[in-house]
Order: C-alpha cells, then sequence, then structure tokens
C-alpha cells in the first residue's frame, strides 16, 4: 500500500468527539521523544503532518488524521517524562485510557519502543495494560539507523526475553528508521492486510 492522500482531521480531549466510528483506525504512542511523530510523517511522505519537536510532550490531544479517505491514523500524547506537571499527565493518562478503551473502531495500537534503549518499565507496564484490557497492538522498534543492525538486534531481543515473563505469546513487531524510510512497507502492508480482514 502506498499513501496518496493523508490529512489532518480534528484534535480534542474526548473520545466521545472523534469522528464516526466508520473506518478503520490505527493509533500510535509511545514513550516521549520516541520519534512518534517522525514515522508519521514517514509513513504518509508528509514531512509537516504531525508536528515533530526535540521537547518531549509536544502531542498533547487525540489527532485524527484521514488516510485516503478509508481510514484514521491517530497521533496519541506520549506517556513518561514530558516536561508537564504530575496532575498535567493524569488527565493525558485519562484521556488515553477512555479512548483505547471506548473506540470501536481501533483496530490495532501501534506501540514504539527506542530500540537503543535497555527494556523499560514504563513500556512493559502500558503493553501489560493493553494485553489486560485485550486491546490488539504490535511493537515498532524505533531509530535503528543511530546504531548498528547488531546492537539493533540485541536490543529488541532483550525485550521480547522481558516480555515473555508475563506473556505466552509475543505480537508481531516491525524494526524501523524514519531517517533510512525503513519499516515503511511492512507497516503499510500490515494495515492493509488487517483492513482487508475486517
Amino acid at each position: 500500500m502506498k499513501i496518496k492522500n493523508a490529512k489532518f482531521v480534528i484534535s480534542n480531549t474526548d473520545f466521545k468527539k472523534c469522528p464516526p466510528p466508520n473506518k478503520p483506525e490505527y493509533a500510535f504512542i509511545g514513550r516521549s521523544n520516541v520519534g512518534k511523530s517522525s514515522l508519521i510523517n514517514m509513513l504518509c511522505d508528509k514531512q509537516k503532518l504531525a508536528k515533530v519537536s526535540g521537547k518531549p510532550g509536544k502531542t498533547q490531544l487525540i489527532n485524527h488524521f484521514s488516510i485516503d479517505d478509508k481510514w484514521y491514523l491517530v497521533d496519541l500524547p506520549g506517556y513518561g517524562w514530558a516536561k508537564v506537571s504530575k496532575k498535567e499527565k493524569e488527565k493525558w493518562k485519562v484521556m488515553v485510557n477512555q479512548y483505547l478503551e471506548n473506540r470501536e473502531n481501533l483496530y490495532c495500537v501501534f506501540v514504539l519502543i527506542d530500540s537503543r534503549l535497555d527494556p523499560q518499565p514504563i513500556d512493559l507496564q502500558f503493553i501489560n495494560y493493553l494485553g489486560e484490557k485485550g486491546l490488539p497492538f504490535v511493537l515498532v522498534f524505533t531509530k535503528t539507523d543511530k546504531q548498528s543492525i547488531n546492537k539493533s538486534q540485541a536490543q529488541i531481543a532483550k525485550f521480547k526475553n522481558e516480555m515473555l515473563k508475563n506473556w505466552e505469546d509475543l505480537p508481531d513487531f516491525f524494526i524501523t528508521s524514519s531517517v533510512q524510510k525503513s519499516g515503511k512497507e511492512e507497516i503499510l502492508n500490515f494495515i492493509e492486510q488487517t483492513n482487508k480482514q475486517a
């Protein structure tokens, strides 16, 4: 699949105000500064579709993008160390959880993981939350251009081993670099196949 037309639809803080749930929807989320906006822009071939920032916590709303008028891509606020108050972080968490648990046309959550880091408790906690709620998800390892292939593979293996402590089966995963545009075809093909099975 190649995306021909990606356009911003709406931002809000309430899942009830999201667009009508009449198209498949794919949500992207990860720790603050994991490279989420860069990945979304790479997938859509649009440099400024999602706002990229070196400052963690740039995405603060539920952002809907219409893709070829066939499905929605949703950019969610990151979790983790964004420099905002504890109260603000809690507000984001409630907003995101309500969206994830109530959005009936949500087909899959793409959880972004920084491939350079050892397994982070906050990522594992979020993944376990998705599992407890029975929400479908895949993993996307980002920023692989910033280290050797062997280093990325070793870190990914560490993450998978950590997950196996709580999970019998591991989800699908993708290895990406927004700079090198790697992983783009695999992710878009996954979405295309999932849409066909719906």
